[in-house]
């Protein structure tokens, strides 16, 4: 049932380490299993998406905006005839690289790395799926496939300098061809992304009393979604007004992103994921008019939940916290757990000590970095 443009599995260019194929599962299922496996993936659970972990219960952390990004994917890529397990495999991996903190964390990360070759949410995926997962006996991270790997790398288009050093090194070695879209596939993620994080920071605000469902009125795609709900249910109570707005909303957005891509697909007329590739521009995108739509949605995200004074007050002591914990460190490497003090005896200058002492805090949950400041910091 797939389209000749889609990722098929028998054409995979392969893993950097060859194996046995498996008999009955696809090369791409394979990654996706991996993926869940990873440690990495259960410390999604508690990272942040934008409140801090012990903030609530209810709100979303990267485990379950992950879960939703895959479904999207599912979805979508269903819808167009490409590789659902491909799609889901890149939805699942697409934000493991993130630190604590969410981007809070990653903004802090990146000032710290920037006089040691940088850092990236997606090049820290990179590494983490190639070298920092350590289980197999045959070789070090999860041995993906080079499709999953390339659409980990390029789901947000290609790749320009400055390349972060830890997609940098790896590329150097297994050539991602980072200069070029990816397949339509790992685009289907990116854009899935999208829709769930438009549809759960709504929803998550709305839960933290940062706006209210009349504010949402007044936009555009969310206002004309409580209308209809209003319209066919006069007297529905507030929870489920609200679930039944944003659930059109949701529906607006993926109905949207499969009818743009059939009719990109249809004119360009791509005969295999190389053509796909060689194109020099996405086949996977908003329509003009709900791309402008969604960029006012989050214009107000932005002042009135993302910047919000309380998330703002959240944001300065998170930030604080990386910046007490990396360049302690680094002063002190033998605080490092001791099974980091192997990958200690290797480092021969202080570029090679911050990327492992990134390494190291990246990793960290929400959880664990508060736990480890108040330890060694007081």
């Amino acid at each position: 049932m797939l389209k000749p443009y889609a990722c098929h599995p028998d054409n995979s260019r392969g893993r950097q380490f060859d194996e046995v194929i498996s008999t009955f599962r696809s090369p791409f299922q394979r990654d996706r299993d991996r993926i869940i496996h990873a440690s990495a993936f259960r410390r999604l659970k508690h990272k942040t998406q934008v409140f801090v972990e012990h903030e609530g219960d209810y709100y979303r952390t990267r485990l379950t905006h992950t879960i939703e990004v895959a479904q999207v994917a599912r979805t979508i890529g269903g819808a167009l005839g490409l590789n659902q397990e491909l799609a889901e495999a890149v939805a699942l991996a697409h934000d493991l690289g993130h630190p604590p903190f969410g981007h809070t964390g990653e903004d802090a990360l990146a000032v710290l790395m920037q006089p040691y070759g940088g850092f990236d949410h997606n090049a820290q995926a990179i590494r983490i799926v190639t070298r920092l997962e350590r289980h197999y006996a045959d070789f070090d991270g999860l041995n993906l496939t080079w499709e999953t790997l390339e659409g980990i790398a390029k789901h947000n288009g290609p790749v320009v300098a400055p390349v972060s050093y830890a997609l940098a090194d790896f590329n150097a070695e297994y050539d991602l061809e980072l200069d070029s879209y990816a397949s339509a596939e790992a685009q289907v993620a990116a854009f899935s992304d999208d829709i769930a994080y438009n549809h759960h920071d709504l929803h998550d605000g709305l839960r933290a009393g940062l706006f209210s469902e009349a504010d949402l009125m007044e936009l555009p795609v969310t206002g004309p979604a409580f209308a209809e709900v209003d319209a066919l249910y006069s007297d529905l109570d507030p929870m489920r007004r609200r679930h039944e707005a944003l659930r059109r909303v949701f529906g607006v957005m993926v109905e949207d992103v499969i009818a743009i891509a059939r009719t990109r697909l249809q004119a360009a007329d791509p005969q295999s994921v190389d053509e796909i590739r060689a194109l020099g521009k996405p086949v996977i995108r908003f329509s003009k008019k709900l791309f402008m739509e969604l960029k006012a949605i989050r214009a107000f995200l932005f002042e009135r939940m993302y910047r919000a004074p309380s998330v703002m007050v959240e944001r300065a002591r998170v930030t604080k916290m990386i910046e007490d914990l990396f360049p302690l460190f680094m002063a002190d490497p033998g605080l490092l757990p001791d099974e980091w003090h192997e990958d200690l005896q290797a480092i021969g200058d202080d570029t090679a000590l911050a990327r492992l002492v990134l390494d190291y805090v990246a990793g960290m949950t929400d959880r664990f970095a508060i736990q480890e400041h108040r330890r060694l910091c007081g």
